[in-house]
């Protein structure tokens, strides 16, 4: 399951907590959410978003470039065949008051 690699992967990788579902009483931290995959073969792409959460708009945009540093990194996984930087952006929670940015990403996987 892609996500539970990209989870395991970033935990290794970054300070910051990474989880699936939104944590309660948590300021800074990483989610990440599978938004789509194809199947080609035995070929898998999904497409996952990531966002990284902080107290500051400038933390939230930090956290998201060493997210996007470690991803960029993750095809050197055995699972991973390709990985790629669809789009970024500031994702601020306007429900919640959160400040966060969002990395998109479109991975080729077994």
């Amino acid at each position: 399951m892609i996500e539970k690699i990209v989870l395991d992967y970033l935990k290794d990788r970054l300070k910051e907590d990474v989880y699936m579902e939104v944590p309660k009483n948590k300021s800074s931290f990483v989610l990440i959410e599978k938004t789509g995959s194809t199947q080609n073969d035995r070929i898998f792409e999904a497409t996952i978003a990531i966002q990284s959460y902080a107290t500051s708009m400038l933390k939230a945009s930090v956290l998201n470039e060493k997210v996007k540093e470690a991803m960029l990194d993750i095809a050197t996984l055995n699972e991973i065949c390709r990985v790629r930087l669809n789009s970024d952006y500031n994702y601020t929670d306007v429900e919640t008051k959160q400040y966060r940015y969002q990395a998109v990403f479109d991975i080729t996987h077994y």
